[in-house]
């Protein structure tokens, strides 16, 4: 149980980055869409490169955080996980229920069926998350994340040895 309701803070973490960097309007985060929406958002003028740039390094940092230090700092510090294999275990859940939760209500959901993600100009764009992009965020989440936890179990290993 413990570890759906770190998932569901995990969850919390991604869906408050995606509120603060929309705050102002999609183009907060374009960053996160096809190239050919952030090279046509930069043409009607609603940003820059730079801004686009900034935004990456602001929501990879928060995401970041979240994934490489608050998930092993609830598995370790909180859970009291011993080991690689129960490390593994739990950090496992807590990414896979943050993956699902970004595949399917962010991105199915709210980017796709709602109208909180449009840019004004960029329609014909739609749908903003698709094919090649769509597939990687895939794999990032069943192959990825797993990779990811074995990656974070290993260096604790040596963290807490």
């Amino acid at each position: 149980m413990i570890l759906i309701v770190e998932g569901i803070a995990i969850c919390f973490v991604l869906l408050l980055v995606c509120v603060a960097g929309i705050a102002n309007g999609p183009v907060g985060l374009v960053v996160f869409y096809e190239d050919e929406v952030r090279d046509r958002v930069v043409e009607l003028g609603l940003t820059t490169r730079e801004k686009i740039r900034k935004a990456a390094i602001l929501s990879g940092i928060a995401l970041a955080a979240a994934m490489f230090v608050l998930v092993p700092l609830m598995v370790y510090g909180i859970n009291g996980a011993e080991g690689f294999r129960d490390g593994f275990r739990q950090m496992l859940v807590i990414l896979m229920i943050a993956g699902l939760f970004d595949r399917l209500f962010i991105d199915w959901w709210w980017v796709g069926h709602t109208k909180a993600w449009i840019i004004p100009g960029t329609e014909d764009l739609m749908p903003y998350i698709y094919g090649k992009t769509l597939a990687l965020k895939w794999m990032g989440t069943l192959v990825g994340f797993p990779v990811l936890a074995a990656l974070l179990a290993g260096a604790m290993q040596f963290i807490t040895a």
